[in-house]
């Protein structure tokens, strides 16, 4: 699978991409502090795939996806579509280019406008990005809701006379209204009830096929993540800790950190043998005092003396790669 994805077009790629965030000082005598939500990563999205970012809550999963989108402007790094750096970009010429890049959001609710009709919100993109005549918009609107799976009658609704699941639908048929190359889904499933997460999730895989779309999936739930992946990068305080195929991730985890979150994968299945339960000790530290060295040194079981004193580099083969001196 790795060396298939190799072979195609980067679409998107990521250097030494940073997210500080400066800290409102108490006093002038206090020093600055910042968070570093997103310190030096860097990644290739190939076209057509499915990347996902996995890892607790934050880990810099979604501040990465947010930097991409320049809702957010980068302290440091380069973030390159199609050999374009978006860094370098006015806010004309970004909100040209997020017609090329959409977002699908967490929360479908407040992600919609209550005041608007799915026919106004539909409308709205096509009529910022130009991607419609307005006579064909009427059309268009139509096609959409057939793709995601609703009725007509749906275009003269509000966003509360929806369920939670359809709010989602019109979530990605607004993300589909302007011929987007990229999808960035911000944990698009985790607002929902599990069989309708099947659902949304089933229907996104649909519409990558028909439609050649490239997804950078955030989550935090591996079982979801197992179901719509290619490759899978895991994200702990703001840095990259290992990144595979999803058949090299689950099947081969590298880093202990990788290890633990697959242990706590609930087994359905009663027959399965379940697996060893790995528990971490202590809590995630401050982004705002990281560790040194290894940040994951502090809970993990594996941690020397030159975990502390040294950050490990990406080592690895054939697209898995991992950041631990034990590898070594």
């Amino acid at each position: 699978m790795t060396t298939t994805l190799t072979k195609r077009k980067p679409i998107l790629e990521i250097k030494g991409l940073k997210q500080y965030f400066p800290v409102k000082r108490e006093s002038l005598f206090q020093p600055r502090q910042e968070v570093k939500a997103v310190d030096d990563i860097s990644f290739t999205l190939f076209e057509g795939e499915t990347l996902s970012i996995v890892g607790e809550s934050g880990c810099g999963k979604s501040t990465t996806g947010r930097a991409i989108l320049q809702l957010d402007k980068p302290t440091e790094g380069t973030i390159k579509y199609n050999g374009v750096d978006l860094n370098s970009l006015s806010k004309k010429e970004m909100r040209k280019m997020r017609g090329d890049i959409q977002v699908i959001f967490q929360d479908p609710f407040a992600s919609l406008n209550p005041r608007q009709t799915v026919r106004k919100i539909l409308k709205e993109a096509m009529t910022i990005q130009k991607v419609v005549p307005p006579s064909q918009q009427e059309k268009r609107m139509r096609e959409l809701l057939d793709y995601v799976g609703l009725p007509i009658i749906s275009l003269d609704r509000l966003p509360h006379e929806f369920s939670g699941g359809q709010r989602q639908r019109i979530g990605i048929a607004r993300a589909l209204a302007v011929n987007p190359k990229i999808i960035i889904c911000d944990e698009a499933v985790s607002a929902l009830d599990v069989s309708i997460q099947a659902q949304i999730l089933n229907l996104l895989k649909r519409l990558q096929k028909e439609f050649h779309l490239t997804y950078l999936f955030i989550s935090h739930d591996l079982s979801v993540v197992r179901h719509i992946s290619d490759r899978v990068m895991v994200m702990y305080l703001g840095k990259l800790v290992e990144v595979g195929s999803k058949h090299q991730l689950f099947q081969q985890p590298a880093h202990p950190y990788t290890k633990a979150l697959l242990s706590a994968i609930p087994v359905a299945d009663i027959t399965t043998k379940s697996r060893e339960r790995i528990i971490l000790k202590g809590d995630v530290p401050s982004p705002l005092n990281p560790p040194s060295g290894c940040k994951f040194h502090t809970r993990c079981p594996l941690a020397t003396e030159l975990c502390k004193a040294e950050l490990p580099p990406m080592i690895g083969n054939e697209g898995h790669f991992a950041r631990c001196h034990y590898l070594q």
